[in-house]
């Protein structure tokens, strides 16, 4: 038994595999545009590099003063992760 789907552009039933690129046997449109859409658009965030802990950046190059305040700001960017990660299981468990 092979599967049919209504052609939302010419309103014909086609033959259908149930694939994002089908395409209609009577006007040749795809059958579901909007699935090819966002078929694309999973492609392309799966190409591109996950980001990383956005943490500031420590160069050798930098002074002394300034590298002191950047292991400073640092720690605090660390403590802001820690506390936002313990609210979202605090929150996970006492939902249930």
């Amino acid at each position: 038994m092979t599967a049919t789907k209504k052609c939302p552009h010419c309103g014909r039933w086609t033959e259908w595999s149930q694939q994002p690129t089908d395409r209609c046997q009577h006007c040749g449109q795809v059958l579901e545009p909007y699935r090819v859409a966002s078929e694309e658009a999973r492609q392309k965030l799966s190409e591109q590099p996950l980001s990383s802990v956005m943490l500031i950046e420590i160069k050798p190059d930098d002074g002394p003063v300034v590298r002191f305040f950047k292991y400073i700001i640092r720690g605090g960017q660390l403590a802001f992760a820690a506390i936002m990660a313990f609210i979202v299981w605090l929150v996970t468990v006492l939902a249930g």
